[in-house]
């Protein structure tokens, strides 16, 4: 293929184009990607992955989905499903059994597939995963019971729906010889404990590793990137297909190990993962014969209708039935189970072996799997939203503030802002400070904000932000480095200290760790206590038509300090020495009086004191 290192370098800019584009829309970016690889492959025929990458192209696919299988396992803490932990059990398997059933039932006679060719297809729309669950989730924004059991499902029903379909392989093979009841339950048996076996082996290992400081931070991403996948294809190497149940454990070994710190290689998985998505869509949309996807049309659709709407709510009644899962938590449950990438990369690799093994229905695999993908992204991710806010299961977006600090501005904030009903939580290791602020009818968190008792205990539903505001300076810092990865470094806001006004650069630290700075850079975290502490009290100002933004700042510019913006819709924002706020009518400013309002500022002068003797 001429200009190979070309057309490599143009997949890897129109992925990100996708991406960027379906972050401006606010759709799956798997619908820009699948679009740009038909576009790219079969319609026009300038992208053809087979000649681009030759016999490398499976051995990528699977070492990538082996990838993204681990880093999504790698959020799986076993603390977030012990209340959903029966759901998810029943969901990986007597409502994955019921899913392959179903299916494989639906396309024998929709497609007239020969069975064995239907049982592969059924076992890899088991498959829902996480590339597609998690985007999804964070646009629909669902109780928080939904979005565990959607994503612990979606991370762990990938293996086990590889599991079915390497079983659904040996099946058709033996079926050949005969022998089918022991050999494919020798298969599963093998699988299963190679894998999981591996799995816990590879993550001890690892965790063992890292935790005894044998590898340097700046090696840990590779040292970790190279035994996920060292560890995968040896077990796929001893036992096919057992590798992605092995990627899987050590994944959710290393997440659950408190001494293991995961964050950092958590991100770097997240920007591979994303990376890797991005690429394989395309190839592998570019792989689909055209005359094949036309050929399956209306009994694509068929099926699509099958699953959606059959196969999927059979899977949650047998799964939720007798359990604490209300009806329409069980509406939405049964509504989104969107297909993605393991499922295209499954049919992508079986579909090859079974046509040179003389199946010739199993040429459609492929364009039938990425049907299934399209139809069931499109369908739930244009509805799923509006669903969820029907039954009433929906989040509203968040609006709340976690508070590092608990101190007499602090409270008097959080009051305030409470008042127009944003919640505010206060966290401090000073059980005199909690006291106070619980005085206050305030929601507190008493201990280390960034301890292991916090990961577990500080209820962080409906936050959007961090104020590290505490008087011990450390604190603000590690809050602040902490948080970035739940909310976002834009989200983290830390107040002055009166040590960045006075020391020299290279004593204080970094704006990357401390985050936004609050407020003005010239008040520090006494210049507001110390207000507070005098009397002054947090103003609250509505914005109108004859009384705007700029008539505000032109009569309380010299005796107030803003502090807060909430805007009509009740989304508070504090202000920032880094961004300029622009309020608009209906907007509510919040503000600290820097002197007793109606008193004119007097300029100190130095005078002699007077002789008293």
């Amino acid at each position: 293929m001429p200009h190979t290192e070309l057309v490599i370098a143009l997949v890897l800019l129109i992925a990100m184009l996708c991406q960027w584009t379906a972050w401006r829309v606010r759709l799956p970016a798997i619908l820009f990607l699948l679009i740009v690889g038909l576009v790219a492959g079969p319609i026009s025929g300038w992208l053809n992955p087979d000649l681009l990458l030759g016999e490398l192209l499976m051995p990528m696919v699977s070492l990538s989905v082996a990838i993204i299988l681990f880093e999504g396992s790698l959020t799986l803490n076993l603390h977030e499903i012990r209340d959903v932990s029966k759901v998810v059990q029943r969901m990986i398997t007597v409502g994955a059994l019921a899913t392959w059933v179903i299916v494989a039932l639906a396309t024998r006679f929709i497609l007239d597939f020969s069975w064995q060719v239907s049982a592969l297809f059924g076992a890899i729309m088991i498959v829902t995963g996480p590339t597609v669950i998690v985007p999804m989730l964070r646009s629909v924004r669902p109780n928080s019971k939904i979005s565990n059991i959607l994503r612990w499902e979606g991370i762990a029903i990938d293996p086990i729906g590889a599991l079915m379909a390497v079983l659904a392989y040996e099946f058709i093979l033996a079926s050949l010889e005969h022998q089918v009841i022991l050999h494919v339950l020798g298969v599963f048996l093998e699988t299963v404990l190679v894998g999981g076996i591996s799995g816990i082996v590879a993550g001890y290992v690892l965790g063992r590793l890292l935790t005894k400081s044998w590898i340097p931070d700046y090696l840990q991403n590779m040292a970790t990137l190279s035994m996920v996948l060292a560890s995968f294809s040896i077990a796929n190497a001893t036992q096919h297909e057992s590798g992605l149940i092995t990627v899987t454990v050590m994944g959710m070994w290393l997440a659950n190990r408190r001494e293991v710190d995961i964050h950092p290689i958590l991100n770097f998985k997240e920007h591979l993962s994303l990376l890797l998505i991005s690429i394989l869509f395309i190839l592998l949309a570019a792989r689909i014969d055209l005359e094949q996807l036309t050929e399956i049309g209306w009994q694509a659709l068929l099926l699509l209708l099958v699953l959606q709407f059959i196969a999927r709510p059979v899977k949650i009644w047998i799964s939720t039935v007798g359990l604490d899962v209300s009806w329409p938590e069980r509406g939405l449950l049964a509504w989104i189970a969107p297909r993605g990438i393991v499922a295209a990369a499954i049919a992508a690799i079986f579909a090859d072996k079974l046509v040179a093994a003389g199946y010739e229905d199993a040429a459609l695999l492929v364009p039938l799997t990425f049907s299934m993908i399209i139809g069931t992204v499109v369908l739930q991710s244009s509805t799923a939203r509006l669903l969820a806010v029907w039954l009433g299961v929906a989040e509203p977006p968040p609006r709340g503030y976690l508070l590092i600090g608990a101190n007499a501005f602090s409270i008097a904030l959080a009051k305030e802002l409470n008042n127009l009903e944003i919640r505010c939580v206060l966290a401090d290791p000073s059980w005199d400070s909690v006291r106070e602020a619980r005085m206050a009818g305030l929601e507190t968190y008493y201990g280390n904000p960034v301890s292991d008792h916090a990961d577990l205990h500080l209820d962080l539903s409906g936050i959007r932000g961090v104020l590290a505001l505490s008087r011990l300076r450390y604190i603000n810092v590690i809050a602040a480095v902490h948080f970035r990865a739940d909310f976002g470094a834009d989200k983290i806001f830390s107040v002055a200290a009166l040590a960045d006004k006075n020391q020299a650069d290279q004593h204080k630290a970094s704006s990357s760790y401390l985050g936004r700075r609050l407020f003005r850079d010239d008040y520090t975290y006494l210049d507001l206590v110390g207000m507070v502490a005098k009397g002054q009290r947090i103003k609250r100002t509505t914005l109108t038509e004859e009384f705007d933004w700029q008539t505000y700042c032109e009569k309380y510019a010299a005796t107030r300090l803003p502090l807060f913006l909430v805007d009509a819709k009740g989304i508070a924002t504090p202000f920032s020495s880094d961004a300029e706020l622009k309020p608009t009518t209906g907007a509510t400013i919040l503000s600290l009086p820097l002197r007793e309002e109606g008193v004119p500022e007097i300029e100190a002068v130095a005078e002699p004191l007077p002789d008293l003797t």
